[in-house]
């Protein structure tokens, strides 16, 4: 199945929403992030990888997370004002949601299901990346550790 067969919508921190369908033909890095989290950090990776290869079809979208101890406190405008003024994020942010539980948002309920990877199940931790190719299919996902830097090569095959 194709992310972008899907009625899904996502609803940027300006209250825009956006159907994921109209995001066909891009490759996606979904990210489950957190203000105040030892990974953080890595808004400086993901930012740096998005101005790599925005031009060439890459799209990062961030969707902060409360669920891990307490670690995206803030509401949407003090989290998308900490992301730029801190790491000049101008890739996409999303409103907070939920990755797991029952309140867990559509887009993280088809991507935990859709994962045809061995790594499946519940989100563990904030900073978990999911990328998706230009067909809309998951081709990977990589755990909080995993540095943006790293998954460079993984993007550039992609696109």
């Amino acid at each position: 199945m194709s992310l972008y067969k899907t009625d899904l919508e996502v609803v940027q921190m300006n209250g825009d929403s956006v159907k994921l369908s109209s995001l066909e033909g891009k490759v996606l890095l979904i990210v489950n992030t957190a203000s105040k989290c030892g990974f953080t950090p890595q808004f400086q990776g993901l930012e740096e990888l998005y101005e790599k290869y925005k031009d060439k079809g890459l799209m990062i979208l961030g969707f902060p997370c409360n669920q891990f101890k307490n670690q995206d406190p803030g509401d949407n405008k003090e989290i998308l004002d900490f992301c730029q003024l801190n790491y000049g994020v101008t890739f996409p942010m999303f409103e907070k949601i939920e990755v797991n539980g029952e309140n867990r948002h559509p887009l993280y309920k088809y991507l935990i299901e859709n994962n045809l990877n061995k790594n499946s199940g519940d989100i563990k931790w904030n900073f978990e990346k999911f990328l998706v190719d230009r067909d809309g299919k998951i081709v990977n996902r990589y755990a909080s550790l995993k540095k943006p830097k790293s998954i460079d090569k993984d993007i550039f095959k992609l696109l």
